[in-house]
């Protein structure tokens, strides 16, 4: 590794070669092969970046998280990753799978390019192997309060807050959001300081548009969106919609709070 290369650069610099090198799977059909990074820097000669190569039995319906915990059970207890209900519900086991963030236990292992080759998310530390730091990603989901507030309450205390079925539909697909962060890991604004993120924004979408939620604390969290590190710090690249692996158009939800903003600053709606 070269000095001063951090853990991130150095798989960057791997990741590269690799793609290059990389062509349509020949494998044969009982088994396949994971390319994942490592890293450890409680142990000394583990300090530095690699890849460790695994060849595991092949299942039809295998899936990435299901290879990485035949590898870890099977030849080495020390692989780590985060998991833990494999059905795309807790978010926990996102990473950078053949260049993209996706799922692990979404994403089949039947299509992919091999070897495929299993990394953590990009703009993330890494804590060790395939975990990687989330404190901050989870202070940006704080900072704009991600829970439900209201000012009106039904007189009856076992009454229903009711909602209409056009805005449980406008706000459907925000609802989805599985504090999974591969969106914020794909967009490279949020990578270099402390914009919201989109994961963050598409939350206060989720509240801001649900007409339940009280008029005052709605002002506030379209104020907050229109600050320096809001939604204006979008460019709209789409990646964050193009990996969201719970298809939540992440980039319309931005912009349509930047018109919110502008309606808000015009006061002609």
């Amino acid at each position: 590794m070269l000095a001063g290369r951090s853990p991130q650069q150095q798989r960057t610099a791997e990741r590269t070669t690799q793609q290059s090198k990389r062509a349509t799977s020949d494998r044969p059909e009982d088994q396949v092969r994971l390319r994942v990074f490592r890293y450890d820097p409680g142990v000394e000669d583990k300090r530095e970046p690699r890849f460790d190569e695994f060849v595991v039995p092949f299942e039809q319906g295998m899936t990435v998280l299901d290879a990485l915990i035949h590898a870890r059970d099977t030849f080495d207890p020390s692989l780590t990753f985060r998991h833990s209900c494999r059905q795309a519900i807790c978010g926990s086991d996102a990473f950078f799978i053949n260049g993209r963030q996706r799922l692990g236990c979404r994403t089949q292992i039947e299509g992919l390019s091999e070897p495929i080759q299993v990394e953590p998310l990009p703009h993330q530390d890494v804590i060790k192997d395939l975990v990687v730091e989330m404190e901050h990603f989870y202070d940006q989901m704080k900072a704009v309060n991600p829970y439900f507030q209201t000012e009106q309450k039904p007189d009856d205390a076992l009454e229903e807050q009711r909602q209409r079925p056009e805005n449980r539909e406008k706000i459907k697909m925000s609802t989805r959001c599985i504090w999974c962060g591969a969106c914020t890991s794909s967009c490279n604004i949020a990578s270099g300081g402390n914009y919201l993120g989109p994961a963050a924004i598409n939350t206060s979408y989720r509240f801001l548009m649900d007409e339940r939620e009280g008029e005052e604390i709605k002002q506030q969290r379209l104020e907050t969106m229109e600050e320096e590190q809001g939604v204006w710090r979008c460019q709209t690249q789409f990646s964050c919609t193009e990996v969201c692996p719970k298809d939540i158009p992440l980039t319309q939800h931005i912009q349509e709070l930047k018109r919110e903003g502008v309606k808000q600053s015009l006061k002609f709606w």
